[in-house]
């Protein structure tokens, strides 16, 4: 059984707990909410990296290339009208 004080993981350990609990991943699934994919994806990572790995990781790269200069920013907030 897993143990984690954190709220990022809070979900993903109680789905893998409640598997063990129960000896049933598909029952566990349906009650967490969960697909059956996603858990053998947790318990994979788990194994192979432990708990930490859990962890949400942004795989978001930002594009600074859709960005305006910043004195144009600061130019076009000051100008719009504040509610």
């Amino acid at each position: 059984m897993l143990d984690t004080n954190s709220k990022l993981i809070k979900n993903k350990v109680g789905l893998l707990n409640l598997a063990e609990e129960l000896g049933n991943i598909s029952k566990a699934c349906k009650v967490m909410g969960f697909s059956r994919e996603t858990f053998y994806r947790y318990q994979e990572a788990v194994k192979d990296r432990g708990i930490e790995a859990l962890l949400d990781k942004n795989r978001r790269v930002p594009n600074f290339k859709n960005r305006v200069d910043k004195v144009i920013e600061k130019a076009v907030v000051e100008y719009a009208p504040s509610y």
